[in-house]
């Protein structure tokens, strides 16, 4: 804009000027425009238009400044030349419409971004004023780069959501998806506090933090996991489609978007704002229910530091992706409950197997049993009994039950296993377990043990009864493996956060043209085989966030080492 005469950048008679053409300026725009037109690189369309802008003005000097939302102060973000001076109180009061003195010499233009008041375009003459009406040809092409602006951002937006959207298609685990949700919403709203999604679980009326990213500490969370009783008063806020922004004002929460909705602000602040010694406050939130017409499905969250930072651009992008996070959450159900039966299969089928392999053992014990039986009965008719071969027989007869007894056990705790929470989990105690089982048919078989895993190992996220599946499964995968015998080496180590378990086998090995296929669904060697041992492994070892790499040799053996994270404390 230009200020009007009596001003101090006001045109002064008898000064030199060559006010440029209007067909010039048009001539200067159209080409300008010609060049930018491709351009979806806001940083390249601002610096491109303010170097050729300060040409055409002969200007010394120029700069564009902005104002970050709910920050006071303004900053240089392009300068021409870069060592010039500017004045920062003056380009923010410039920026929000505060028009002050100006210093003669000096046009402007305000730029308009996301709806608000975001930037300056600044030109300076040092010895002589522009010429009249420079001002509005300032603004015309300021105006012209908002609009570009405006349009590239769109389409960022729109690549954003584009590139979510083929990630659906592909076979990702939803943990994935749910971190591609948060960073696309980063890239997009540049929340610089945290993001999280949560999801409800009707049956305990609570929300489980499934996904957050710690912007101010650019990382992942070390809460997931938590889960958080849900109050009933504020059921009636779980609208689907509807996105709540909230300030901070002092200990309060303001809320913009009217909706009435500050006790959730309140309940997801002190759910979710404890975030170790030394987190800062969050100064802004944005809020958005997901469900479907069948209920709630959970809750997207971003928080910046700075309140007035979110404002309509920013809950028109949270509404794009609402409907995206959902359909996530319903495909993650869908494939938790997927796969729950597989699971459930595998560990019938285990069982199973684990019946074939002991029905030998067990057939010894009791063979070994009614023999002694039979004997003690003839001793006590014939009136034949010596107290000293009673007791020994009695003794045989006890071994052979107690073998039963610990066989019988062992399935019974594989079995009782089966429940899939995600508390609390031994790897030791699940290595002892699986040992336990699978001890008998190895020995049979000619199979040394090799153990070395520690009685110290911390705790894992992941539920009992799932490491005890996923170590039966790749020892009995290594046992079947040495059919002539050999050695299963089962060793692990804990260091950087992590738990890491190798399991290594001397047997057959696998074919390379195999090696490739043994973790598909329903592809087996084995006569008897399901196909699903290995998938659900993979399966089981995703759910907890940890990796499995497979390495295999015909003739040498098979080596799996599996990185497993610590459970973080609460």
């Amino acid at each position: 804009m230009e200020l009007e005469p009596g001003s101090d950048t006001a045109f002064e008679p008898g000064m030199r000027s060559t006010p440029p053409a209007s067909g010039a300026f048009h001539e200067f725009l159209w080409q300008l425009f010609a060049e930018l037109r491709e351009s979806r690189d806001p940083d390249k369309l601002l610096r491109h238009s303010l170097r050729r802008a300060r040409d055409f003005f002969a200007a010394d000097r120029g700069c564009i400044a902005i104002r970050e939302p709910g920050n006071d102060h303004a900053r240089v973000l392009l300068a021409y030349p870069a060592e010039s001076d500017w004045d920062l109180e003056l380009l923010a009061e410039l920026i929000q419409g505060r028009v002050p003195r100006v210093p003669r010499g000096t046009i402007f233009s305000p730029i308009a971004r996301h709806r608000r008041p975001w930037g300056v375009m600044v030109l300076r003459r040092d010895r002589e004023p522009f010429e009249k009406g420079s001002g509005r040809k300032l603004t015309m092409i300021a105006t012209e780069v908002a609009e570009l602006i405006h349009r590239a951002d769109r389409e960022r937006l729109l690549e954003v959501r584009g590139r979510i959207d083929g990630k659906l298609m592909r076979p990702l685990s939803a943990t994935d998806l749910y971190y591609q949700i948060l960073d696309g919403l980063h890239l997009l709203t540049r929340y610089d506090h945290s993001s999280a999604l949560l999801i409800f679980e009707p049956a305990s009326a609570s929300l489980d933090l499934v996904a957050e990213q710690i912007a101010w500490r650019k990382a992942k969370s070390g809460r997931i996991g938590l889960r958080f009783a849900w109050p009933r008063k504020l059921a009636g806020l779980m609208s689907e489609g509807t996105v709540y922004g909230f300030d901070r004002e002092g200990a309060r929460w303001r809320e913009w978007t009217a909706h009435g909705a500050e006790p959730l602000a309140a309940w997801l602040d002190e759910a979710l704002g404890q975030q170790g010694a030394g987190a800062p406050r969050e100064g802004a939130m944005l809020c958005a229910p997901l469900g479907t017409r069948d209920g709630p499905l959970g809750l997207l969250e971003l928080t910046d530091l700075h309140p007035g930072k979110f404002g309509v651009h920013e809950v028109e992008i949270l509404e794009r992706f609402t409907p995206l996070a959902s359909i996530v959450i319903q495909r993650s159900q869908a494939t938790e409950s997927l796969q729950e039966k597989m699971l459930s299969a595998e560990r019938k089928h285990a069982i199973a197997d684990l019946a074939r392999g002991v029905a030998h053992d067990i057939n010894n014990a009791l063979g070994a049993v009614l023999p002694l039986v039979q004997q003690m009965r003839d001793d006590l008719v014939s009136d034949a009994v010596s107290r000293e071969a009673f007791a020994e027989d009695l003794e045989e007869v006890e071994q052979s039950l107690q073998v039963c007894r610990r066989i019988f056990g062992n399935m019974l705790s594989f079995a009782r296993g089966s429940a899939r929470h995600l508390g609390e989990g031994k790897v030791q105690r699940a290595v002892q377990s699986t040992c336990g089982v699978l001890a008998d048919s190895m020995e049979r078989q000619g199979i040394r043990l090799d153990l070395a895993v520690p009685d110290d190992l911390p705790a894992v996220a992941a539920g009992q009864g799932d490491l005890e599946q996923l170590f039966l499964n790749l020892a009995t995968n290594a046992r079947d493996a040495m059919p002539g015998g050999g050695t299963l080496r089962i060793a692990a180590s804990h260091a950087d956060g992590q738990i890491e378990v190798s399991i290594t086998d001397t047997g057959n090995g696998i074919p390379v043209e195999l090696l490739s296929r043994v973790e598909e669904p329903f592809f087996t060697t084995k006569p008897q085989g399901t196909g699903l041992g290995l998938s659900v492994c993979r399966s089981i070892v995703s759910e907890m966030r940890g990796e499995l790499e497979l390495e295999s040799r015909p003739g040498e053996g098979t080596h799996v080492k599996l990185q497993i994270p610590v459970k973080q404390p609460r």
